[in-house]
Protein backbone atom coordinates (compact mmCIF):
# COMPACT_ATOMS: atom_id res chain seq x y z
CA UNK A 1 0.00 0.00 0.00
CA UNK A 2 1.70 3.40 -0.78
CA UNK A 3 1.21 7.06 0.64
CA UNK A 4 -1.87 7.67 -1.25
CA UNK A 5 -3.85 4.53 -0.72
CA UNK A 6 -3.11 4.51 2.76
CA UNK A 7 -5.18 8.39 3.07
CA UNK A 8 -7.69 7.24 0.48
CA UNK A 9 -11.20 7.09 1.53
CA UNK A 10 -12.32 5.79 -1.69
CA UNK A 11 -15.13 2.90 -0.68
CA UNK A 12 -16.16 4.50 1.87
CA UNK A 13 -18.95 6.15 3.64
CA UNK A 14 -18.92 8.55 6.18
CA UNK A 15 -21.45 9.50 8.94
CA UNK A 16 -21.14 13.49 9.91
CA UNK A 17 -23.37 14.44 12.56
CA UNK A 18 -24.20 18.40 13.37
CA UNK A 19 -22.48 18.44 9.22
CA UNK A 20 -24.68 21.65 8.52
CA UNK A 21 -22.00 24.36 9.07
CA UNK A 22 -18.59 25.04 10.91
CA UNK A 23 -16.44 22.21 11.70
CA UNK A 24 -18.98 19.92 10.49
CA UNK A 25 -19.58 21.12 7.48
CA UNK A 26 -15.47 21.67 6.77
CA UNK A 27 -15.29 17.76 7.77
CA UNK A 28 -17.74 16.31 5.55
CA UNK A 29 -16.19 18.23 2.63
CA UNK A 30 -12.71 17.42 3.89
CA UNK A 31 -13.44 13.40 3.81
CA UNK A 32 -15.16 13.87 0.51
CA UNK A 33 -12.61 15.05 -1.09
CA UNK A 34 -10.36 12.23 0.09
CA UNK A 35 -12.89 9.59 -1.38
CA UNK A 36 -15.51 8.82 0.85
CA UNK A 37 -19.33 9.41 0.62
CA UNK A 38 -21.25 11.65 2.71
CA UNK A 39 -24.34 10.36 5.08
CA UNK A 40 -25.37 14.51 6.68
CA UNK A 41 -27.18 14.68 9.76
CA UNK A 42 -28.30 18.04 11.47
CA UNK A 43 -31.36 18.76 13.05
CA UNK A 44 -32.97 20.44 9.82
CA UNK A 45 -32.49 18.82 6.71
CA UNK A 46 -33.10 21.73 5.06
CA UNK A 47 -29.53 23.29 6.44
CA UNK A 48 -27.49 20.34 5.04
CA UNK A 49 -28.35 21.33 1.01
CA UNK A 50 -24.82 23.55 0.79
CA UNK A 51 -22.77 20.98 2.59
CA UNK A 52 -24.20 18.27 0.15
CA UNK A 53 -23.95 20.81 -2.74
CA UNK A 54 -20.05 20.79 -1.81
CA UNK A 55 -19.84 17.03 -1.47
CA UNK A 56 -21.88 16.31 -4.72
CA UNK A 57 -19.62 18.96 -6.41
CA UNK A 58 -16.75 16.87 -5.76
CA UNK A 59 -18.34 13.44 -7.62
CA UNK A 60 -19.07 11.98 -4.50
CA UNK A 61 -22.63 11.11 -3.17
CA UNK A 62 -24.44 12.40 -0.47
CA UNK A 63 -27.83 11.48 1.61
CA UNK A 64 -29.29 14.00 3.63
CA UNK A 65 -31.09 12.88 7.14
CA UNK A 66 -32.49 15.08 9.66
CA UNK A 67 -31.65 13.88 13.37
CA UNK A 68 -31.66 15.54 17.13
CA UNK A 69 -28.85 13.44 18.59
CA UNK A 70 -30.79 14.08 21.92
CA UNK A 71 -33.35 11.96 21.18
CA UNK A 72 -32.24 8.41 21.43
CA UNK A 73 -35.21 7.14 19.77
CA UNK A 74 -34.17 9.45 16.67
CA UNK A 75 -30.72 8.06 16.83
CA UNK A 76 -32.26 4.24 16.15
CA UNK A 77 -34.29 5.66 13.34
CA UNK A 78 -31.44 7.35 11.59
CA UNK A 79 -29.62 3.80 11.28
CA UNK A 80 -32.57 2.27 9.93
CA UNK A 81 -32.93 4.62 7.54
CA UNK A 82 -29.43 4.16 6.45
CA UNK A 83 -29.79 0.58 7.20
CA UNK A 84 -32.93 0.17 4.95
CA UNK A 85 -31.43 1.54 1.99
CA UNK A 86 -28.71 -0.98 1.87
CA UNK A 87 -25.94 1.20 3.41
CA UNK A 88 -23.29 0.88 5.85
CA UNK A 89 -21.46 3.57 7.48
CA UNK A 90 -17.76 3.04 8.47
CA UNK A 91 -16.76 6.09 9.10
CA UNK A 92 -18.19 8.42 11.95
CA UNK A 93 -17.26 12.00 13.19
CA UNK A 94 -19.47 12.89 16.23
CA UNK A 95 -19.24 16.58 16.02
CA UNK A 96 -22.65 17.48 16.70
CA UNK A 97 -22.47 20.06 19.88
CA UNK A 98 -24.37 22.41 21.73
CA UNK A 99 -22.03 25.17 23.79
CA UNK A 100 -23.70 27.96 26.44
CA UNK A 101 -21.68 30.00 29.38
CA UNK A 102 -22.87 30.88 33.30
CA UNK A 103 -21.44 31.38 36.38
CA UNK A 104 -21.88 27.63 37.66
CA UNK A 105 -23.76 29.07 40.64
CA UNK A 106 -26.80 29.80 37.67
CA UNK A 107 -26.47 26.37 36.12
CA UNK A 108 -30.08 24.96 36.17
CA UNK A 109 -30.92 21.47 35.34
CA UNK A 110 -32.45 22.32 31.89
CA UNK A 111 -29.17 24.02 30.48
CA UNK A 112 -26.81 21.06 32.17
CA UNK A 113 -29.71 18.84 30.53
CA UNK A 114 -29.51 20.30 27.27
CA UNK A 115 -25.85 20.27 26.68
CA UNK A 116 -25.04 17.15 28.18
CA UNK A 117 -27.99 15.22 26.58
CA UNK A 118 -26.23 16.32 22.88
CA UNK A 119 -22.26 16.56 23.79
CA UNK A 120 -22.33 12.89 25.99
CA UNK A 121 -25.36 11.37 26.09
CA UNK A 122 -25.93 12.12 22.36
CA UNK A 123 -22.45 11.20 21.04
CA UNK A 124 -22.53 7.95 22.99
CA UNK A 125 -26.04 6.72 21.54
CA UNK A 126 -24.44 7.21 18.00
CA UNK A 127 -21.53 5.31 18.63
CA UNK A 128 -23.45 2.39 19.69
CA UNK A 129 -25.67 3.02 16.69
CA UNK A 130 -22.67 3.11 14.40
CA UNK A 131 -20.85 0.20 16.03
CA UNK A 132 -23.30 -2.53 16.03
CA UNK A 133 -23.79 -3.41 12.53
CA UNK A 134 -19.95 -3.41 11.80
CA UNK A 135 -19.51 -6.15 14.77
CA UNK A 136 -22.48 -8.04 12.80
CA UNK A 137 -20.83 -7.45 9.86
CA UNK A 138 -17.71 -8.59 10.54
CA UNK A 139 -16.36 -5.05 9.11
CA UNK A 140 -13.54 -2.46 10.42
CA UNK A 141 -14.73 1.11 11.42
CA UNK A 142 -13.50 5.08 12.65
CA UNK A 143 -14.96 6.80 15.17
CA UNK A 144 -13.79 10.26 15.65
CA UNK A 145 -15.34 12.38 18.31
CA UNK A 146 -15.02 15.84 18.46
CA UNK A 147 -13.21 16.83 21.39
CA UNK A 148 -12.36 20.71 22.49
CA UNK A 149 -9.55 21.95 24.96
CA UNK A 150 -11.83 21.53 27.42
CA UNK A 151 -11.74 18.24 27.35
CA UNK A 152 -7.91 18.89 29.07
CA UNK A 153 -8.59 22.22 30.72
CA UNK A 154 -11.43 23.89 32.86
CA UNK A 155 -12.96 26.94 31.67
CA UNK A 156 -14.72 29.02 34.25
CA UNK A 157 -18.45 29.66 33.66
CA UNK A 158 -18.33 26.81 31.23
CA UNK A 159 -18.92 23.81 33.61
CA UNK A 160 -21.70 21.92 31.76
CA UNK A 161 -20.22 21.92 28.48
CA UNK A 162 -16.50 21.29 29.84
CA UNK A 163 -17.92 18.21 31.51
CA UNK A 164 -19.63 17.04 28.27
CA UNK A 165 -16.46 17.42 26.63
CA UNK A 166 -14.45 15.64 28.89
CA UNK A 167 -16.91 12.98 29.30
CA UNK A 168 -16.55 12.62 25.93
CA UNK A 169 -12.88 12.16 26.21
CA UNK A 170 -13.46 9.06 28.94
CA UNK A 171 -15.86 7.35 26.33
CA UNK A 172 -13.63 7.78 23.77
CA UNK A 173 -10.46 6.00 25.52
CA UNK A 174 -13.24 3.53 27.25
CA UNK A 175 -14.87 2.64 23.77
CA UNK A 176 -11.53 2.32 22.20
CA UNK A 177 -10.57 -0.50 24.58
CA UNK A 178 -13.72 -2.13 24.01
CA UNK A 179 -13.80 -1.76 20.38
CA UNK A 180 -10.45 -2.52 19.78
CA UNK A 181 -10.60 -6.55 18.96
CA UNK A 182 -13.91 -5.34 16.58
CA UNK A 183 -11.36 -3.54 14.34
CA UNK A 184 -13.34 -0.09 15.13
CA UNK A 185 -11.00 2.22 16.16
CA UNK A 186 -11.97 5.54 18.34
CA UNK A 187 -10.34 8.29 18.73
CA UNK A 188 -11.00 12.19 19.22
CA UNK A 189 -9.96 15.43 17.99
CA UNK A 190 -9.35 18.61 20.33
CA UNK A 191 -9.75 21.85 18.80
CA UNK A 192 -8.07 24.40 19.94
CA UNK A 193 -9.92 28.19 19.12
CA UNK A 194 -11.82 28.74 16.01
CA UNK A 195 -14.21 30.86 14.70
CA UNK A 196 -17.57 29.15 14.40
CA UNK A 197 -21.03 30.06 14.14
CA UNK A 198 -21.36 28.31 17.53
CA UNK A 199 -18.13 30.56 19.21
CA UNK A 200 -18.83 33.76 17.66
CA UNK A 201 -19.82 35.11 20.75
CA UNK A 202 -16.20 34.92 22.26
CA UNK A 203 -15.09 36.73 18.88
CA UNK A 204 -16.93 39.57 19.08
CA UNK A 205 -14.73 40.99 22.01
CA UNK A 206 -11.55 42.59 20.70
CA UNK A 207 -9.66 42.38 23.87
CA UNK A 208 -11.04 38.73 24.63
CA UNK A 209 -9.09 37.86 21.07
CA UNK A 210 -6.05 40.01 21.79
CA UNK A 211 -5.45 38.13 25.05
CA UNK A 212 -5.67 34.66 23.40
CA UNK A 213 -3.59 35.14 20.37
CA UNK A 214 -0.62 35.89 23.33
CA UNK A 215 -1.33 32.30 24.03
CA UNK A 216 -1.18 30.61 21.36
CA UNK A 217 2.44 29.76 20.24
CA UNK A 218 1.36 30.12 16.52
CA UNK A 219 -0.05 33.76 16.61
CA UNK A 220 -3.30 32.83 15.37
CA UNK A 221 -6.46 30.94 16.02
CA UNK A 222 -7.59 27.91 13.47
CA UNK A 223 -9.10 27.95 10.39
CA UNK A 224 -11.36 24.99 9.65
CA UNK A 225 -8.87 23.90 6.61
CA UNK A 226 -6.79 22.80 9.60
CA UNK A 227 -9.09 20.21 10.97
CA UNK A 228 -9.50 18.64 8.06
CA UNK A 229 -6.12 16.64 7.30
CA UNK A 230 -6.60 15.18 11.00
CA UNK A 231 -9.85 13.91 9.74
CA UNK A 232 -8.74 12.10 6.89
CA UNK A 233 -5.51 10.93 8.93
CA UNK A 234 -7.47 9.27 11.63
CA UNK A 235 -10.20 8.05 9.33
CA UNK A 236 -8.08 6.00 7.08
CA UNK A 237 -5.70 3.42 7.39
CA UNK A 238 -2.66 5.86 7.69
CA UNK A 239 -3.76 5.49 11.56
CA UNK A 240 -4.48 1.83 11.43
CA UNK A 241 -2.72 1.29 14.94
CA UNK A 242 -3.44 4.64 16.53
CA UNK A 243 -6.58 4.35 18.76
CA UNK A 244 -7.98 5.33 21.99
CA UNK A 245 -6.26 8.75 21.20
CA UNK A 246 -7.35 12.50 21.35
CA UNK A 247 -5.06 14.31 18.86
CA UNK A 248 -5.02 18.34 19.76
CA UNK A 249 -5.16 20.60 16.96
CA UNK A 250 -4.42 24.09 18.68
CA UNK A 251 -1.75 26.40 17.43
CA UNK A 252 0.32 25.21 20.32
CA UNK A 253 -1.94 26.34 23.03
CA UNK A 254 -1.91 23.25 25.22
CA UNK A 255 2.05 22.56 25.01
CA UNK A 256 2.45 26.53 26.53
CA UNK A 257 -0.31 27.01 29.39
Amino acid sequence: MNLEERFSLAGRLALVTGASRGIGRAVAKGLAEAGADIVAVSRSADSLKDVCDDVEALGRRCQIIACDVSDVAAVHRLFEQISEQGLLADILVNNAGIEDVAPSTQVDEALWDRIIDTNLKGAFFVAQNFAKPLMAAGRAGSLINLGSLTSAVGVPTATPYTSSKSGLLGMTRALSAEWARDNIRVNAIGPGYFRTELTEAFYKDKDWQARLLDKIPMGRFGQLDDLIGMAVFLASNASAYVTGQILYVDGGYLASI
